[in-house]
């Protein structure tokens, strides 16, 4: 049995050196806003945090996970009621089309703020650049970015 941190609950997992992070968020935490897309840490749907840093928990083993704390699409929220600044961004630039990318979006984009609250354009274009959206919904997420980074320099909070 493996025990890892997610979303700062407790899980104790069965899994093996080379089952995928991923597999085990999805199958036995139950935590399915994190998504399968390319299984070769292609295209950034599968993104989490581990101790604060994005990673592709497609290509993460779960054990390698371990004693580090992940956090998931479902984690970053301030409470039930309160989105997390950058999904309320998404929410207000109509972000998503089909919305299959946007949790890894969303967790790369949370990622990018934490360590540069006020990026540039160019700045966002490479932090996002290892994130497919198969809608092209490129010019929307940078938007919604750009809201969030505002909204954080008045409100202080990320």
């Amino acid at each position: 049995m493996t025990s890892l941190t997610i979303n700062g609950k407790e899980y104790k997992v069965d899994a093996s050196a080379d089952i995928p992070l991923l597999w085990v968020i999805r199958e036995q935490c139950g935590l399915t806003g994190t998504k399968f897309g390319c299984g070769i840490a292609q295209c950034g749907a599968c993104t989490v945090h581990l101790d604060g840093q994005p990673v592709r928990s497609c290509v993460t083993s779960a054990i390698s996970a371990e004693e580090k704390n992940i956090t998931t699409i479902e984690g970053i929220a301030l409470d039930k009621n309160t989105p997390h600044i950058v999904q309320q961004a998404w929410i207000e630039e109509q972000t998503p089309q089909c919305g299959y990318c946007q949790s890894g979006q969303i967790m790369s984009a949370v990622a990018l703020l934490n360590e540069n609250p006020s990026p540039s354009e160019e700045e966002i274009d490479a932090a996002m650049s290892g994130n497919i959206c198969r809608c092209g919904m490129y010019g929307r997420i940078k938007s919604a970015i750009q809201r969030a980074s505002a909204s954080l320099q008045t409100s202080n909070t990320l």
